[in-house]
């Protein structure tokens, strides 16, 4: 019997799903959801799936750039202290 390398719970495994299996061949537990990869049949074992740790790294790098347009607005304000200038000349 086989375990989740990620909370060690035994994978319930059909003897047909089991017969179509190939290393690198997805899976998921029951148990905890992790995603899985086949690393072997014989005997059988299974390896956290990285590529889906990749996918999130991968989306939470395009939130912080799209973050970092925002920031681009506070530039706009620069033009504000001009009109300071302006407002001294008129107490003199």
């Amino acid at each position: 019997m086989a375990t989740c390398p990620e909370c060690d719970a035994e994978l319930d495994i059909s003897d047909d799903d089991l017969d179509e299996m190939e290393p690198g061949d997805p899976w998921d537990c029951e148990d905890c959801g992790s995603r899985l990869r086949v690393a072997s049949i014989d005997p059988l074992e299974f390896d956290a799936d990285e590529d889906d740790d990749d996918e999130d790294d991968d989306e939470d790098a395009e939130d912080e750039e799209e973050g970092d347009d925002d920031g681009d607005d506070d530039d706009a304000d620069d033009g504000d202290d001009d009109g300071d200038d302006e407002s001294e000349d008129w107490e003199e």
